[in-house]
């Protein structure tokens, strides 16, 4: 969708329809404004509670000739004294969910004239971007008539232009690498392998200017990453590591390093999972989509940091050769490890990478994975998890959460829960019991990083929905690109 910077007047600007925002308890210049162009109707529409402006509420009017608009969509913002960026988003991003239905492709906007000037108005792209995402590549059926948005005019009746116009493009941007990332996820798994993600980040390298090194199957052993050798040993297709560097801040500046959990397919291997829903496990590489999200956004924002974006990945599948219960390996750094549950397998190709990353020297390190069950059983479909070894990183972290809507709760990794990690036979086992399934699974990977100021986000509840919500459409949300990169701009 195409964002065009309008100077004009709503009440002036022809469209097919016009978009304004309401609060529940009081009634802006804007509104009143278009009340009074519609001989009261919004009025008598707030009087009767027939639309009353709360939270996730619009109401779509037909103005008769009486505005240049066509139509107005009336879209609720709750109380003005609540009002914040990330309500100012979802708003926008039911706007255009009501707009989709209404099957109008181009539309204008006055959305952000009720907010802060500046942040609301690059909320409001945001919103209208990331809620107007659709993905329909494989649908062949009826293509004529398939919906897609064409443009959104966002009119500015004063003010600054240009530094409008820069606020949109960098909304795009952004929005465009959550695309990236949402793409990835939401492909199938015969078309997203290790390969395709390895392909994914030379492209990348290439237009944004960043180095990009891919180590195949031989370099692996040779380097002795057998704890992702392990996990991929039942695939046709070999196991790799990628490795992406970002370079905002110059040679001698330190990276922060982003490690991301590419299973582009898990079956779970010999403890294979149940059938039902396993379709779903294409999703097991979101981690890696957010990675290279996150580093195309960097670069497009021409961000002053380096960065360096690690995924290791694998198909973990069950065959002659896959890695069995009762097995041991020996990782990266020397620690060895039983195997009691092949499905456990995120762990594995982590620990590997994040032992990898710090050949780097990098001033913090971040992972994302869909690692565990356990944390959507904890903290449902609303909040990552966030475990990790540096307050001052932690705290970063959910500061960025709220400010972006990609909210993260933390959980604690308190030394006793490596009880259930220790092996009879080795250093560290796989997997313990279901009791603190998300921390013991992030306690293992605090043993792999050293010093590092490091944070661990378990997003298996967050990176893939069953119903759509305003910003996001049922299925892929791109979890974790906004956030590290609201987490990059003010770190």
């Amino acid at each position: 969708m195409n964002i065009n910077v309008i100077t004009a007047s709503p009440l002036k600007h022809i469209s097919p329809a016009l978009v304004i925002g309401c609060f529940e308890n009081t009634r802006d210049d804007l509104f009143t404004a278009c009340d009074a162009a519609l001989d009261g109707c919004l009025g008598r529409l707030a009087d009767s509670r027939e639309f009353s402006g709360k939270v996730n509420t619009s109401h779509l009017i037909h103005t008769l000739g009486k505005m240049p608009a066509e139509r107005l969509l009336l879209v609720g913002l709750g109380k003005k004294s609540e009002l914040n960026g990330e309500r100012m988003r979802q708003a926008a991003g039911n706007a255009v969910q009501v707009l989709r239905t209404a099957r109008i492709p181009s539309f204008a906007t006055a959305l952000h004239m009720s907010g802060e000037p500046g942040t609301a108005l690059e909320a409001v792209c945001e919103g209208s971007l990331l809620g107007s995402y659709l993905f329909d590549m494989y649908k062949t059926k009826d293509r004529d008539e398939h919906f897609s948005f064409t443009a959104m005019s966002l009119l500015l009746p004063g003010g600054n232009r240009k530094e409008a116009v820069t606020s949109v493009e960098r909304s795009q941007t952004l929005c465009r690498a959550v695309q990236l990332a949402r793409d990835l996820v939401s492909q199938p798994g015969n078309v997203v392998t290790p390969a395709f993600l390895a392909d994914t980040a030379r492209e990348m390298a290439l237009r944004h200017a960043m180095e990009c090194r891919v180590y195949e199957y031989e370099e692996l052993v040779q380097l002795g990453l057998n704890a992702l050798i392990a996990v991929g040993k039942g695939a046709a297709e070999a196991p790799r590591l990628i490795v992406l560097e970002y370079r905002g801040a110059g040679d001698r500046s330190r990276p922060v390093a982003l490690v991301g959990k590419g299973i582009t397919f898990d079956s779970g291997g010999i403890s294979i999972k149940p059938g039902a829903g396993m379709e779903e496990m294409k999703t097991d590489m979101a981690g890696s989509a957010a990675v290279l999200g996150a580093m195309q956004a960097a670069a497009g924002l021409g961000l002053p940091i380096n960065l360096v974006g690690i995924i290791p990945t694998a198909e973990n599948m069950p065959d002659g050769k896959a890695y069995k219960p009762g097995d041991v390996v020996t990782s990266l750094c020397g620690t060895t490890i039983e195997i009691t549950n092949t499905d456990a397998e995120g762990r594995l190709i982590l620990c590997d990478a994040l032992h990898f990353a710090r050949r780097f020297k990098p001033v913090a390190m971040i992972d994302l994975a869909t690692l565990t069950g356990a944390c959507v059983v904890a903290l449902g479909h609303e909040a990552s998890g966030l475990m990790g070894n540096n307050q001052r990183l932690l705290n970063s972290l959910k500061q960025a959460g709220e400010r972006c809507g990609e909210r993260v709760w933390e959980l604690p990794l308190w030394d006793s829960y490596g009880e259930a990690m220790k092996s009879d036979i080795a250093d560290l086992k796989n997997a313990g019991s279901r009791d603190g399934g998300s921390i013991t699974a992030g306690w293992f990977l605090k043993q792999f990083v050293g010093t590092t100021p490091w944070a661990h986000l378990d997003i298996a509840g967050t990176a893939w929905r069953d119903k759509a919500l305003p910003c996001s459409p049922k299925g892929a949300t791109g979890i974790g690109v906004r956030l590290l990169i609201e987490y990059l701009r003010c770190r």
